[in-house]
């Protein structure tokens, strides 16, 4: 200390208990090394050709995730935030309310890209009037494949990343920043998508084929040795791989090479994909060597999935690398972790191998949590497994997740006009102790409207539920819901409806709606049909959004966007593929009136409610209507309340969710899924006998919560009503 400088005794406090004693957060940051060198016009695209390495090596994912982690390394921004615990709330209170865009359906304004249209002031003004705190951009980084110099499409909307640049299809980083600099000044935030789980055949891929340093670390490929090349299947002309079927994946096992069938086939296809497992075409590495490699895919073929326990862990470095991108270099403050529940998997003694529900994909997902907690943002992934893989995956990861367990369940309310259904999958899901504040409650997003009810399949098959007084499994439980909403959704009923392989149905929130009001031809629909979808809608999104939790929809419900026509898509939905049909393109702000299709090639859907400059001007809009549910969500606090009930109800189409918004104020959310009038006892244990009950949105008297907790109420059809205890 310098003797010449001098000061009084410091007086102790204990000011540090009302004043953060560390500094304030710092945000690290970072930069992608730009690299954007052309491919060379000639040069043989194979391992002899150094420059084509190196060109390959300067695209890879894993070549940036190390520059990028050289920037970071050593810094203290990274020590200035929380990470070990996952806090689903503080997310909620940051981003309450999420728009979920996807990019290849979105109509921009002329010579404009999706990133800036998404970065429009006018389009967050609209937002901040409607509520929205949050945009989820979608997949917006480069996707596809490398074969030779040239690139190849996407496989599957751009899930099969590539890079971590953006794709200039979609705009630029800049505008990607810009986009976050937007969002910012209307208190908002953007959400970027990382893929823990797989890339596309990119430089990584191409890489590891040819036996590079650690690339084949990333992936689970095996090397099969030529003598047991007759245990392969002959690669098409044409193509760089080969589906492996069951006897050959079995023989493979045997021979000890893969750990062979797993616990399902995601996307199967007689003759497209009968296991989760390929087999490429002989590669020449850059030592010489001709190597065939047998690699897994859960999702498609251009998918290959990575192995995260690898001892290189070079799969690691290059998701977390990527998650830091995101975060440090875009500006984005959260991420959503895609088809994050298949990280880990392990030959079993008996039966298939373990690839559901296994500790790594916790351990995995613990680690990109905490990455990007570190750096100020949040996550929420997309875990279609059981409630009991939710509970567990979300105790050290993710500090949200995407409900799959109610929302086909509120589906299947309002498509039977009973809500039995949805009343034991919410109840399910607190009696394991998912706290609903910690899941997105969402309207339509990008995906089929998902069915599989993984709960009941699996884990709990052989469980024994209460459905319709009878005692039945869960297995036949899940079939029964699968067979009603399929029965409901499609074919003669909802003819343009379709069903996506065994996982679900393709349609939008409109068109559910629709085939449960019985409407097979949507080209009749006249201004009363119109209305009732409208209504419907909003009683749908009242459920999402009044209870505690995030509330997400999509430009598709904003716009009651109805399914293209099969024939406007024939060609993507061409292999099975019939999600391209509620992927319609929109205009939210009705920038291009005169587009038929989006800068991406998807034809424009028909929109219901009408762009949202025309809502905003109408009191009676979806939109105006919807805004008021948020406004009311927001004033209350619902967002982040405490569920406490989720009763039994005196009819069928009745559902109640009861909560304590804090210092002892009951709230109710009362909705009526059938389409007929309900005169209908609430009732609860939580309801206090005495209280004054009043509907929540011009405060009208509906009366006093009697000595047996309950009170009289009426609902009309579709209708929702909350209330508030005093």
């Amino acid at each position: 200390m310098d003797p010449e400088v001098q000061h009084e005794p410091s007086e102790i406090t204990y000011d540090e208990k009302f004043y953060p004693a560390r500094p304030r957060p710092l945000r690290p940051s970072v930069r992608r090394a730009d690299r954007n060198r052309a491919a060379p016009v000639e040069g043989d695209p194979s391992a002899a050709n150094p420059e084509y390495v190196d060109w390959l090596t300067e695209k890879s994912m894993l070549h940036d995730a190390k520059l990028i982690a050289e920037q970071l390394s050593g810094k203290g921004s990274m020590w200035q935030n929380p990470y070990a615990d996952p806090d689903p709330r503080a997310a909620v209170e940051r981003a309450p309310v999420w728009f979920t865009a996807y990019p290849i359906s979105v109509i921009n304004a002329p010579r404009t890209s999706f990133l800036s249209t998404l970065g429009d002031e006018a389009l967050w003004q609209a937002f901040s009037e409607i509520g929205i705190t949050a945009v989820h951009t979608g997949p917006v980084k480069v996707a596809g494949g490398i074969h030779g110099w040239r690139p190849t499409p996407s496989v599957d909307g751009h899930f099969d990343r590539i890079g971590m640049q953006i794709d200039p299809a979609f705009g630029s980083e800049e505008e990607f920043r810009r986009l976050c600099v937007v969002a910012a000044a209307y208190e908002g935030i953007v959400i970027d998508d990382i893929v823990p789980g797989h890339t596309g055949k990119g430089a990584d891929f191409r890489l590891a084929e040819m036996a590079v340093a650690d690339y084949p670390g990333i992936y689970h490929m095996v090397e099969i040795e030529p003598q047991d090349w007759h245990l392969l299947p002959r690669v098409r002309a044409g193509t760089d791989s080969q589906n492996i079927d069951a006897e050959a994946e079995a023989n493979l096992a045997r021979a000890g090479y893969i750990i062979g069938q797993l616990q399902r086939v995601i996307f199967y296809e007689l003759g497209v994909k009968e296991t989760n497992w390929s087999a490429t075409a002989p590669v020449v590495g850059i030592d010489g060597v001709e190597r065939r490699w047998v690699y897994l895919h859960y999702f498609k073929a251009g998918q290959p999935s990575i192995n995260w326990l690898d001892p290189s862990f070079a799969g690691m470095r290059l998701v977390i690398g990527d998650a830091c991108h995101s975060i440090a270099d875009l500006g984005a403050g959260a991420l959503r972790l895609d088809a994050n529940g298949f990280l880990g998997v392990e030959r079993r003694a008996e039966g298939p191998g373990w690839s559901e529900g296994h500790p790594l994909s916790e351990a995995a997902n613990h680690l990109i949590a905490s990455v990007v907690r570190k750096m100020g943002g949040f996550t929420f992934q997309e875990l279609n497994l059981t409630i009991d893989d939710i509970k567990a995956m979300g105790a050290n990861g993710a500090d949200l997740s995407y409900d799959f367990i109610n929302r086909p369940a509120y589906h299947h309310a309002l498509v039977m006009g009973n809500t039995e259904f949805l009343r034991l999958t919410m109840s399910l899901s607190r009696d394991h102790g998912v706290d609903p504040a910690s899941l997105v409650h969402a309207l339509q997003n990008h995906d089929e409207l998902t069915f599989e009810l993984i709960h009941f399949a699996t884990l709990h098959a052989e469980d024994e539920f209460t459905y319709c007084n009878e005692v039945v499994k869960g297995a036949d439980l899940g079939n029964q819901i699968r067979s009603e909403l399929t029965d409901r959704l499609t074919g003669r009923w909802a003819p343009y409806n379709r069903l996506f392989t065994t996982n679900g149905i393709a349609c939008t929130t409109a068109s559910v709606i629709t085939a449960s009001l019985g409407i097979r031809d949507l080209d009749r629909m006249d201004e009363t049909d119109i209305e009732t979808v409208k209504t419907a809608h909003l009683m749908l999104a009242m459920y999402n959004a009044l209870q505690p939790g995030v509330f997400a929809l999509s430009g598709w419900d904003l716009l009651g966007i109805l399914p293209i026509g099969a024939e406007d898509v024939a060609e993507l939905i061409r292999e099975g593929d019939t999600r391209w049909i509620n992927r319609g393109a929109h205009d939210l702000m009705d920038s291009y009136p005169e587009a038929v299709r989006s800068e991406s090639g998807i034809p424009r859907g028909r929109s219901l409610y009408g762009s949202l400059p025309e809502q905003l001007k109408d009191p009676h809009s979806f939109a105006r209507r919807l805004a008021r549910i948020i406004e009311l969500r927001n004033r209350y606090g619902i967002a982040t309340a405490q569920q406490l009930d989720v009763p039994t109800v005196s009819h069928k189409g009745l559902l109640v969710l009861v909560h304590d918004l804090g210092q002892g104020n009951i709230q109710a959310t009362v909705i009526n899924f059938s389409s007929e009038d309900v005169a209908a006892t609430i009732q609860s244990k939580y309801l206090t006998p005495g209280a004054a009950v009043h509907e929540m949105f011009d405060d009208t008297d509906i009366g006093v919560v009697d000595e047996l907790n309950s009170f009289p109420m009426t609902l009309g059809p579709y209708q929702g009503v909350p209330v508030i205890l005093r």
